[in-house]
């Protein structure tokens, strides 16, 4: 570690097994994106999917958010979030059918948990964190709302209402900021890594899905080898993302100080690690299709969800490496390319090839970040004071 980021250091936060039940109720609520999507193989399904999962994360990260600056050892505390992971699972519940049957349960559920997510941060928060959290407040609710409003409206205004909401939600931390809020880097980092683990670990869940779907299959040659590549091709997401890229984003966190390392948290993990999880999630779908039918080619939204969601991820850890002040890898700009190219490949080949491909390609592009030694002692000391700068 370098003198300056020695100079900086600070007490090692670690996230507790409280903040991991709480993500319980998440990756169920990620298992049912993939439902909704799977339940609805088509364009439509799966604009609709990305809403909810951008809904779904945006109420997960402000958890995030509030669990990095609150104790969460206290009673109070403790009996609000536990009051919020029962909202979240009537939620994630409701998911598949949000804009049918279970709207208004899915909007109004969504609604209490981004109450409760503002009455715990404004009563625990402490000042700064409550005058910061007040300033969000407003759209938090006005987002939540719309999402009510649209039950009694016809599907098309509901639709409209709904990216009307996440365009607010997202939109409103960029007009207010984020200064004031509390960020322990290490914390803040291990959180959402340990998501990402937990959007791979629905990629596998998938696996072993598509093949049931088959009824009980006799394990054959065939889909022995989709299992080893849809392995390969999640094995090539975690080195990619868990190799290098994630030390080196806390060790530009952690370096920032004050304001500066807020709106830092906010565009690394808020934003731009959605495109990195989202894209985790649809390769999900593609690998289920996939290992319905190994040799077959894929049709309807499958090839859209392997190729473009594998590209969605590279694209992501593309923008958090500029976000951090680092430059754009080649082989990450070249596998983003090589990624929307396997979609109309998809639907010519065996679903088994276009995953060697994709796995094959990650696995390169993994190799490379390790040979590159460009990154090695980044971020340099004229960057270093910059980050510091409140």
């Amino acid at each position: 570690m370098s003198d300056a980021e020695m100079s900086y250091a600070e007490p090692a936060r670690r996230v507790t097994m409280f903040e991991l039940f709480f993500d319980l109720v998440f990756v169920f609520a990620v298992t049912r994106v993939t439902s909704l999507v799977l339940e609805h193989p088509t364009a439509a399904g799966l604009g609709r999917g990305l809403l909810v999962l951008a809904l779904l994360w945006w109420a997960w990260g402000a958890y995030a958010w509030l669990t990095n600056a609150v104790d969460t050892n206290s009673t109070q505390s403790r009996a609000v979030i536990l009051a919020a992971m029962g909202a979240m699972l009537i939620v994630a519940i409701a998911t598949p059918q949000a804009w049918g049957v279970n709207a208004l349960p899915f909007a109004l559920c969504y609604f209490a948990v981004r109450a409760l997510h503002l009455v715990l941060f404004a009563v625990a928060g402490g000042s700064q964190n409550r005058a910061a959290i007040l300033r969000l407040a407003p759209g938090n609710l006005a987002a939540s709302i719309l999402l009510i409003i649209g039950v009694f409206v016809p599907p098309d205004v509901q639709i409209a209402l709904w990216v009307l909401a996440v365009v607010i939600d997202y939109g409103t931390p960029l007009v207010t900021g984020v200064g004031g809020f509390t960020v322990h880097a290490a914390h803040f980092v291990e959180r959402h890594s340990l998501v990402v683990i937990i959007a791979l670990g629905e990629s596998i869940v998938s696996i072993g899905a598509g093949v049931l779907r088959l009824g009980q299959p006799r394990i054959t040659i065939i889909i022995a080898s989709a299992v080893l590549l849809s392995i390969a091709l999640i094995g090539g997401f975690w080195w990619a993302y868990f190799d290098r890229e994630i030390e080196l984003t806390e060790r530009v966190l952690s370096m920032a100080q004050g304001a500066r390392r807020a709106h830092f948290a906010r565009d690394i993990f808020s934003y731009l690690h959605l495109p990195l999880v989202a894209g985790v999630v649809f390769v999900a779908v593609g690998i289920e299709g996939v290992m319905s039918h190994p040799t077959a080619t894929l049709h309807g939204v499958y090839p859209l969800c392997l190729g473009g969601g594998s590209a969605l991820f590279l694209a992501g850890l593309g923008g958090v490496r500029r976000r951090r002040g680092h430059r754009f890898r080649l082989d990450h700009m070249v596998g983003v390319l090589v990624c929307l190219a396997t979609i109309p490949l998809a639907s010519r080949v065996p679903g088994m090839l276009t995953l060697a491909v994709l796995g094959t390609m990650l696995f390169l592009s993994a190799i490379m970040a390790r040979s590159d030694a460009g990154d090695a002692n980044a971020p340099n000391p004229i960057r270093a004071r910059r980050l510091r700068r409140s």
